[in-house]
């Protein structure tokens, strides 16, 4: 796998820009890690599989892999 780029999810959550952004890297890249902070799991209240599927839903990839709070995805 090629240098996988990792995107910070803070305390402004899931925006559409986030998700922009998610799904350019897949397509220049093909594959970009997504760490949720420990500010966004707190103010979001959900727990991190809730999380996961909220992201997975709106990137155009799939979810490869979920460790801790580290999400994969590949296109």
């Amino acid at each position: 796998m090629k240098d996988v780029v990792t995107i910070n999810v803070g305390k402004n959550g899931v925006t559409e820009s986030l998700i922009n952004e998610i799904n350019f890297l897949l397509e220049k890249r093909g594959a970009v890690k997504v760490r949720m902070l420990r500010n966004f799991r707190e103010s979001s209240g959900k727990d991190k599989k809730e999380l996961a599927r909220e992201i997975a839903s709106k990137v155009k990839g799939r979810l490869v892999d979920f460790r801790g709070f580290v999400l994969t995805f590949e296109r």
